[in-house]
């Protein structure tokens, strides 16, 4: 990998997945079939890869596991294959996290990619008004935070080659993906161009929205450190994360938030 993301973890390709370290808990992956997320692409009857990603939620350190628990912290990870979607990248197909039972809130996420090239899109909302929409795009080290109740999904910008990223999640994470499916996916659609470049073209059972494509912010707001693994700073300061299982502690962070 291009970043090395604190702990010893390699993703896979065959099969995909990831390899852990003597040292590094992890579960057996979850993979996501072609099929399983047709329903928010801009051409459900395309083909492409399967699996399109595995995902290993809760990995990390062994000797962490009780800390991470104490503090409903979970790091998950995602690793995407090479490919297209028919004239789409591999994609997710898009959600919002469920509310917390510990917070009361939906929770934010804060992704940190390790290879490949990413598209972190999001939305504030998944009603026929979206709100602002934004397309940050980020390769190997940058840190991208989604805000809590924002509609979101992870695109791979290069389909030559696999995506992987990593991410602090709330440990009660859970997936809404109603809205997204009711409006046939997100405000605005990936589409590769004849030349390999990804443009958007808007979904019209949205009303009118604007798409502002921009580059990480840098959160020094939120105390995040940037070049340093998101990993390697919870191991400094365990606190540091804890807006994500409870958003509530940084309240005027999400007032008009800028990813």
């Amino acid at each position: 990998m291009k970043f090395y993301p604190g702990f010893d973890i390699q993703p896979t390709t065959q099969p995909m997945g990831f390899k852990y370290g003597s040292n590094v808990f992890g579960p057996e992956v979850e993979n996501r079939t072609l099929d399983s997320i047709r329903k928010s692409l801009r051409n459900p009857e395309c083909d492409g890869p399967d699996p399109v990603y595995s995902i290993a939620m809760d990995v990390g350190k062994k000797e962490h596991i009780p800390l991470l628990e104490k503090l409903h912290l979970l790091y998950g990870t995602v690793t995407y294959a090479a490919g297209k979607l028919g004239d789409e990248p591999v994609r997710s197909q898009g959600h919002i996290h469920k509310v917390s039972p510990l917070s009361g809130w939906s929770t934010p996420e804060v992704y940190e990619i390790w290879s490949g090239k990413a598209i972190i899109y999001m939305q504030e909302t998944a009603e026929d008004n979206p709100g602002r929409c934004f397309a940050v795009v980020a390769g190997p080290g940058e840190v991208v935070i989604v805000p809590p109740y924002w509609a979101h999904a992870t695109i791979s910008a290069d389909v030559e080659q696999p995506l992987t990223f990593g991410a602090w999640c709330d440990r009660k994470y859970g997936f809404e993906y109603d809205g997204v499916r009711a409006h046939k996916g997100l405000a605005w659609f990936p589409v590769i161009s004849p030349l390999g470049e990804i443009e958007w073209q808007k979904n019209p059972n949205y009303e009118k929205c604007e798409l502002v494509q921009k580059s990480p912010e840098i959160y020094t707001h939120l105390g995040i450190e940037p070049g340093k693994s998101i990993y390697e700073q919870f191991e400094e300061n365990p606190e540091k994360f804890l807006f994500v299982p409870q958003p509530q502690l940084v309240k005027s962070v999400w007032e008009n938030f800028v990813p």
